[in-house]
């Protein structure tokens, strides 16, 4: 028979609650919410922030949800379901485009590739399933980042952290990152050029589920043979059958 820890069942509801909240929330919040001592309360969060399960925002002394929490929820998305629920709709998009595409899904400040579908007579690329390749670099990535809160955003990139580059061109800090995101949100697709490849681009798309962090994305050897309205039009419409079997 199985027997209750206290300390563990509260650290999964104090996550849960946490991960349900739009914005950081002060400690006092959490304890009368859940219904724990504030002692008791301040002592999780002190040992769920060394894990990186929380994270400490000292100038509005709130909490909010940490890294590995994203990378342990990721772990389902990066499961099998996702993939088969995802490979023929992206499989259709190759043959509708002639283009090849992948899905990918957030882990921590990279993207795993989860499904990679080639298009006949196009060059190889460097993504495959598998490969982690930095968010900030790769259109599938600023897509799903575009989706994320301030507070999310500085958990993944912590202040005075340089970004990598693959090549000469690209976001060397968080401040370079965030218009490159605001544009990606405001034209409801994001998109990249020679930044994790010289002469190769790409855009993607935000998968609309609240269970999971992915993007699909089509990527290319430049110039494109298509009008990008209409790449971005079949991208759109492929994250719309998968957001759907989704849920």
């Amino acid at each position: 028979m199985s027997r209750a820890v206290p300390a563990a069942t509260s650290a999964l509801r104090l996550l849960r609650f946490l991960a349900q909240r739009t914005t950081p929330v002060p400690a006092a919040l959490i304890a009368v919410e859940l219904g724990l001592p504030r002692s008791s309360t301040y002592h999780l969060l002190t040992a769920m922030a060394a894990e990186s399960f929380v994270t400490h925002y000292p100038d509005d002394r709130t909490w909010g949800v940490g890294v590995a929490a994203w990378e342990v929820g990721q772990g389902y998305t990066r499961a099998d379901p996702l993939a088969r629920l995802a490979r023929l709709p992206i499989a259709r998009l190759v043959d509708g485009l002639g283009l090849s595409a992948h899905l990918a899904v957030l882990h921590g400040a990279d993207v795993v590739y989860v499904v990679e579908e080639r298009a006949k007579g196009r060059a190889r690329l460097v993504t495959d399933v598998g490969v982690r390749l930095p968010a900030h670099l790769t259109a599938s990535g600023r897509a799903i980042l575009s989706t994320l809160s301030a507070a999310q955003l500085r958990a993944v990139f912590p202040a005075g952290r340089e970004l990598v580059r693959r090549t000469e061109v690209g976001p060397a800090t968080l401040t370079d990152l965030r218009p490159i995101l605001t544009s990606a949100r405001r034209q409801g697709y994001a998109d990249e050029d020679s930044e994790v490849t010289p002469g190769f681009a790409s855009v993607a798309i935000a998968i609309a589920s609240p269970a999971n962090l992915a993007a699909v994305a089509v990527t290319w050897q430049t110039p494109l043979e298509h009008d990008l309205a209409a790449v971005v039009a079949q991208l759109q419409a492929t994250a719309d059958v998968i957001a759907e079997r989704l849920r």
